[in-house]
């Protein structure tokens, strides 16, 4: 029994396969979040895109149905009648009287003026202001504005300035700046209403002095320059 085991062909019992361990490394796990953050990127960036391309439309959808036309303002009249700088004082004696046209061209947006301010500058200095009450300005209309301006005030000139006074003085016509400090608020196809803006407007003007109804020139019309 012992020889019939020996003899035969019997080499024990198989062997079993070795198992291969497979161990996870880094470089799996980074490529696993490298795509993820790939792909949250490429997500956020069509969200942007998507929402960049519906704004985009949504201001050319409204300018092609508005046509909005930039308002016009010009100051088509000015009358000075005192302007008298004394040196030793530093004080300004002024009477300055302005007519101002605002044209809204445009056919389907209104204007309200909530604040209108107007300042007059000589040589860069203010010397006066004077403020409007609020008022409403339809479609496609002109406002008419009367402006005040006269007083006394401290002006303080610099040598190059007062040479342009004396030259001025000399010729007559004076080089006065009025800005415009406005806030306002759009009526859109009448009854969507806008957020405030502030613009400014800046008038350059070359006022004649009027001594006792001696004009020293004309007074040309002159448009106002528009800054949001």
């Amino acid at each position: 029994m012992a020889d019939r085991h020996l003899n035969g062909a019997y080499y024990g019992p198989s062997i079993p396969p070795e198992k291969s361990y497979h161990r996870h490394g880094r470089g799996e796990g980074c490529d696993c979040c490298g795509c993820l953050c790939g792909c949250l990127f490429n997500l956020i960036f069509k969200i942007i895109f998507t929402i960049a391309v519906l704004i985009g439309l949504a201001i050319f959808v409204f300018w092609l149905v508005l046509r909005p036309n930039k308002v016009k303002f010009h100051v088509t009249a000015a009358e000075l009648t005192q302007f008298n700088l004394s040196t030793t004082t530093n004080t300004l004696l002024y009477d300055l009287s302005l007519n101002l046209t605002i044209r809204n061209p445009n056919k389907h947006i209104a204007i309200y003026y909530d604040r209108f301010e107007a300042r007059a500058f000589y040589g860069g200095q203010r010397f006066a202001a004077t403020e409007l009450p609020s008022f409403y300005q339809g479609r496609k209309t002109t406002t008419d504005l009367n402006l005040e301006f006269n007083g006394q005030n401290m002006v303080v000139l610099k040598n190059s300035e007062l040479s342009d006074y004396n030259s001025d003085t000399s010729s007559g016509i004076y080089g006065i700046d009025v800005k415009l400090y406005l806030r306002v608020r759009f009526k859109l196809r009448g009854a969507l209403k806008t957020n405030k803006f502030k613009p400014k407007i800046e008038c350059d003007l070359k006022v004649p002095l009027d001594s006792n109804g001696n004009a020293s020139g004309r007074f040309e019309t002159t448009r106002c320059g528009l800054r949001w």
